[in-house]
């Protein structure tokens, strides 16, 4: 039994030997390489190897698909660049005929052919499928200044073509303008030439026997713009005196209170106001000019004689000269009249400084300014409007449309063509600018201020 235990004894001090060893060794390995070992099967290294594999060839495929892309990205811009440039030559070849040059027609043609080749040449290249752009980023921005480049040239080819339209326009309005002065001029001319002889040829050939009421109407208008011209000529020199137009409107409208659709409607006021004298008695044979006008007698026919007598007298006449040489004629006696009831001495003073034109008149003299002149001659047509009114031997009558009537195209015409497009509800009446007459049984229309119905007033 002693003899057993020693092997017993060796066997586990060998043990404790390797153990002590192993450890040693381990901690050794540990302080030089720190890290474990870990031992790989061999069918699992060749599955590692295929993968590699895969991941390398996906990389080449995309490789190549990022090239094509980049390749076709540089041939449609080069081709955006070609189109560009086939535009710019177009427009340089329109522009090269207008005015036509030659030269120029032929350099612009030889570049549109140029650059048609260069798209069938683009053409081919991609139906063959070589489209290769190396490097496709250099094509790219080649491209792409190219075509800035043909949009600036056709930028510039329409700048010219739209300067020159502009000069051919200005050159066209400066024609038509010079043309428009021609004939204002010749106009004046023609109005002076008319005032001064007073002739008015289409009334010339009309016979006693047959004076009608269209005769009337031309006579009318040939009256009505006389009072016009004087019209203007009154804001005239309203304006050069200062006036307040806006208040001196208002005023010739007996404070009406009219709200003006637009500014230089204003006229109507005035207009109005020279109306409402200068047709003041109107449809009294004598104009009114006497309490009892000697006129009025019950001789019709011997009536119509003598009137027809004074329109002939008086339409071929010279106002001034007729004035001088019957200061005291019933046109005379009317025309006195007239301008000491419509040209108020405030008026007078504002534009002239003085009352001389008013005491001339007063004294039976007729002044040669400008602005009596125009009332002369205003107030002679209006006097041959009346003296053919009175020679058809029928009643003659005149009328105002009263504030705020309805509108009635039967007795009424607008001044103002816009208000009929500007309106919903019907139309009233502001004023009456120019009254309407009455021969017999026909009815020359009123002509008067509309307003909307709806449209506010001031009162």
């Amino acid at each position: 039994m002693d003899s057993a235990r020693p092997n017993k004894t060796s066997r586990i001090a060998k043990t404790f030997q390797k153990v002590i060893h192993l450890k040693s060794a381990t901690r050794n390995n540990r302080s030089r390489n720190p890290g474990f070992c870990l031992l790989i099967p061999q069918e699992k290294l060749r599955c590692c190897e295929s993968y590699h594999q895969f991941e390398t060839e996906d990389a080449e495929e995309a490789r190549e698909e990022f090239k094509n892309r980049a390749a076709m990205a540089a041939f449609v811009a080069k081709l955006f660049a070609t189109v560009s440039a086939v535009k710019a030559a177009y427009a340089e070849l329109q522009m090269a005929q207008f005015p036509y040059s030659d030269e120029a027609v032929q350099s612009a043609d030889q570049s549109v052919v140029d650059e048609l080749k260069s798209l069938s040449e683009m053409k081919y290249s991609f139906l063959k499928k070589q489209i290769d752009s190396s490097p496709p980023h250099v094509t790219v921005m080649l491209a792409e200044i190219r075509e800035q480049q043909s949009l600036m040239k056709t930028y510039e080819i329409t700048m010219k073509k739209m300067q020159g339209e502009i000069e051919n326009k200005e050159n066209q309005i400066s024609s038509l303008q010079q043309k428009l002065q021609d004939i204002v001029q010749s106009n004046k001319s023609l109005e002076k030439k008319m005032n001064a002889s007073g002739s008015f040829s289409i009334l010339d050939n009309v016979k006693f026997s047959e004076v009608n009421p269209k005769d009337f109407v031309l006579v009318l208008h040939y009256c009505l713009r006389s009072v016009r011209n004087f019209v203007k000529l009154l804001i005239r020199e309203m304006e050069s005196a200062d006036w307040d137009i806006e208040a001196a409107a208002n005023s010739a409208l007996q404070k009406n209170g009219v709200v003006f659709v637009k500014r230089d409607h204003k006229a109507f006021a005035f207009e109005s106001f020279v109306c409402r004298q200068i047709f003041g008695g109107f449809n009294d044979p004598g104009f009114s000019l006497q309490s009892k006008s000697s006129l009025s007698g019950d001789n019709i026919h011997q009536r119509r004689v003598f009137f027809f007598e004074e329109f002939k007298k008086l339409r071929s006449v010279g106002v001034v000269n007729f004035l001088k040489r019957n200061p005291n004629s019933l046109f005379g006696k009317f025309l006195k009249s007239k301008y000491l009831q419509l040209v108020h001495p405030k008026m007078e003073f504002s534009f002239s400084g003085n009352l001389n034109q008013r005491k001339m008149v007063n004294s039976g003299e007729f002044p040669e300014t400008e602005f009596f002149k125009s009332f002369a001659e205003m107030g002679r047509r209006v006097w041959l409007l009346h003296c053919l009114a009175f020679s058809f031997g029928q009643e003659v009558g005149i009328f105002q449309v009263k504030r705020d009537s309805k509108f009635s195209d039967v007795y009424m015409e607008s001044v103002t063509a816009d208000v009929f497009a500007a309106a919903d509800g019907g139309f009233r009446v502001a004023f009456t600018v120019v009254p309407g007459f009455e021969v017999g049984r026909t009815v020359m229309q009123s002509q008067v201020y509309l307003l909307p119905a709806n449209s506010p007033a001031r009162n």
